[in-house]
Formats: C-alpha cells, sequence, structure tokens
C-alpha cells in the first residue's frame, strides 16, 4: 500500500501526467499543459519542413540545373524503355500470331489431302448406290463408268464395298464379282460417296450413263440420297518410288 500523495514505483512521471490528463475536474493546468503540448508539436512540424526547403536553398545553381537535367534524361530513358517493351510487345504477338495461323493452315492442308488421299475417315451428304447382281453379269468397265461419272459430279470420298476408291485405285474382273486394288469383292455391291446428293443423283441417271450401263448388264440398280452419310474405310499411303517434290524456285 502506499500513503495519499505518493506514487508507485511503476507508475512515474507517465502516471502523473495520465492523472492530471484524465482527472475528473480538468483546470486552468490541464489547460496549460494540452496549449503547451500543442505549441510543441506545430513547432517540430514547421522544424521538419524548414530543414526540408534549407536542404534545397543552400543547393548551388548548378547543382540544382545538373539535378533537373538528371531527372529529365532519366525521364526520358524512362519513356523510351516503355516504348521498346511495348514494340516488342507487339512484335511477339504479332509472331505468335502468324505462327498459330501458319499451323492452322498446315493443319487444314493435310486435313483436305487426308481425305482427297482416302486416309480419313469422313462423313457429309451424298448417295448410296445398291446394285444387285445375282449373276455377276456386272464387269470392271461397267463400274469405271459409275466411278467415272461420281468424279464429274464432284464427289469428294467414294467406298464400294467397304474398299475406298481413290487416284491410285484399280478395277478388275473376276469369276463371280470384281477386284479393287487388288481385294476381292462380291456382289451385292454398295457404292457410297459424298458430295452433293442431288447433283451426284442426276449426273448417274443421265440416258446412257452409269446406272444405264449396269441395267444393261442385267443388273439392278437403286440410288437413295442422304444429308448425312459416313465412309470409314481409309487407305494406306505407300511411299513414292519415283516420284519427289520439285524445288521450290521451278514451281
Amino acid at each position: 500500500m502506499t500513503r495519499h500523495g505518493e506514487t508507485t514505483a511503476t507508475g512515474g512521471g507517465a502516471g502523473r501526467l495520465r492523472h492530471l490528463l484524465l482527472g475528473r475536474h480538468p483546470t486552468w493546468v490541464h489547460v496549460l499543459i494540452v496549449l503547451l503540448c500543442a505549441a510543441v508539436g506545430f513547432a517540430l512540424a514547421v522544424q521538419v519542413r524548414q530543414t526540408q526547403e534549407d536542404t534545397y536553398a543552400t543547393m548551388r545553381q548548378d547543382d540544382i540545373v545538373r539535378l533537373l537535367d538528371e531527372l529529365s534524361v532519366r525521364n526520358r530513358e524512362l519513356t523510351e524503355e516503355g516504348m521498346e517493351l511495348r514494340r516488342e510487345l507487339g512484335e511477339l504477338e504479332s509472331g505468335s500470331s502468324s505462327r498459330a495461323a501458319a499451323q492452322e493452315a498446315a493443319a487444314e492442308q493435310a486435313r483436305v489431302q487426308g481425305i482427297l488421299a482416302g486416309a480419313l475417315p469422313v462423313t457429309g451428304p451424298g448417295v448410296e448406290i445398291a446394285v444387285h447382281d445375282p449373276s455377276g453379269a456386272v464387269s470392271a468397265p461397267v463400274f469405271v463408268t459409275v466411278l467415272e461419272e461420281l468424279r464429274n459430279a464432284g464427289a469428294e470420298a467414294i467406298e464400294l464395298n467397304d474398299q475406298r476408291i481413290t487416284a491410285s485405285s484399280w478395277l478388275g474382273t473376276r469369276p463371280g464379282g470384281l477386284v479393287v486394288s487388288g481385294v476381292d469383292i462380291s456382289p451385292p455391291y454398295v457404292w457410297r460417296a459424298i458430295g452433293d446428293p442431288q447433283t451426284l443423283a442426276v449426273a448417274l441417271d443421265i440416258p446412257g450413263g452409269a446406272l444405264a450401263s449396269i441395267r444393261a448388264a442385267g443388273a439392278a440398280a437403286e440410288v437413295t440420297q442422304h444429308e448425312d452419310l459416313s465412309i470409314t474405310s481409309v487407305r494406306s499411303l505407300s511411299e513414292p518410288e519415283w516420284a519427289t517434290p520439285a524445288p521450290v524456285e521451278d514451281r
């Protein structure tokens, strides 16, 4: 315990100050203390500002000019660096777009070549030709006429009895059936061709054309148009033995 008027060892000056400022009955002493604190704070702020101003005030004119020149040069360098970075970014974006466009074009070209070469399954509108030849009267020349009519009418993919027909395919006759590029096929025969259904159907049924040749041989043929027809057979591409790409300057 402490006697009245004494302070504890831990209170110190801070405790007395809190007692004076936070007492329940402020007096003119409290007001005076507040005014003194405000005056000291204002004096410190003025002193800091004056110190900063004195720093520039004591600099020589040449030093100030040099400082301004350095700031101007640095500002110009930063501006040029920003422009260079924007230019490099534009080149990177342009190069990336060009590479992406080239890759997309190459992929599209490969897709087209794959379809034309019979290396890819295809789907689309087209026609289906069902040929019923129980007596085996249809010969290879008759089906060559069918193939030519389909190609002339714009067929983009052709299949005969699950054998893909391409530019290198050939047809032959054998007893009781036909041969497609070395593979034996037998009736009934089913042609599938991807293209404009109406155009293909009209081309096949012209007088003296493909269907007329089939019927003249003693077989029956029926053409069905489809909005969605699938050709799933593919041909493996063989390595050319004699042909090589021509030099670019000769193209």
